[in-house]
């Protein structure tokens, strides 16, 4: 049973997810908020696995709430909602700490096999929509356009990385599909998944989202490195 806290300023909005999720055998709705301290409170009592999370909130927003989360929850999963499929504000819940982000027009479908997803462990953004956002809001990123992308110079956080899985995350920053990666390398999509485990663990982030913000940050990638 997957346990969800539904965050959102309009009731009626929580109201219209509650019932699609009820209906499902393995989710559960454990509690309701409308406001991000509110959600604060709710996810210290209730302990849920997914966090179903408006952006724009009065008060505490979404990605400050999102940011709080993670870094006091580290096994609660964030999903970020937003209006529009590139958003700033849902970019900035990204690099926050969310798992993913949908919109708030999705399908009841959707919005069930994305909390599934977010709560197995993986992200909801696809690689390409998260390569366009961080392209699109490149200006919010450290000016690393020269930074070093090998040797003593490398930015420490990469430093641990193999050459291999450097490559490997390379690629998941271009956007491409583990199944692209494995054709790029030459490489089983086993062995490919492997080197994605191994750079998530040794990056310290919880899903390949995380990861290519790293990549962007660190200068490993950057909008004019194509």
């Amino acid at each position: 049973m997957t346990r969800v806290l539904l965050v959102d300023d309009q009731a009626l909005l929580r109201m219209g997810f509650r019932l699609v999720l009820e209906s499902e055998p393995d989710l559960e709705v454990v509690g309701e908020a409308s406001d991000g301290d509110v959600a604060l409170d709710q996810v210290a009592a209730l302990a849920p696995d997914v966090v179903l999370m408006d952006i724009r909130m009065p008060g505490t927003d979404g990605i400050e709430a999102t940011r709080r989360v993670v870094a006091e929850h580290p096994s609660v999963r964030v999903l970020v909602l937003t209006t529009f499929d590139v958003d700033e504000y849902a970019f900035a819940a990204l690099r926050a700490g969310a798992s993913g982000f949908l919109l708030k027009n999705a399908r009841p479908d959707e919005l069930v096999d994305a909390i599934r997803t977010v709560a197995s462990g993986s992200s909801v953004v696809a690689p390409r929509v998260v390569r366009r956002m961080l392209d699109l809001f490149a200006h919010h990123l450290p000016d690393r356009g020269d930074a070093p992308t090998t040797g003593d110079a490398l930015d420490p956080r990469l430093r641990s990385l193999t050459p291999r899985e450097l490559d490997v995350l390379h690629g998941m920053a271009q956007g491409e599909s583990n199944a692209e990666i494995a054709d790029r390398l030459v490489l089983s999509p086993t062995t490919v998944k492997t080197h994605v485990g191994n750079v998530l663990a040794k990056l310290g982030v919880r899903d390949r989202v995380q990861a290519v913000i790293v990549a962007f940050e660190s200068g490993l990638v950057g909008s004019d490195r194509r």
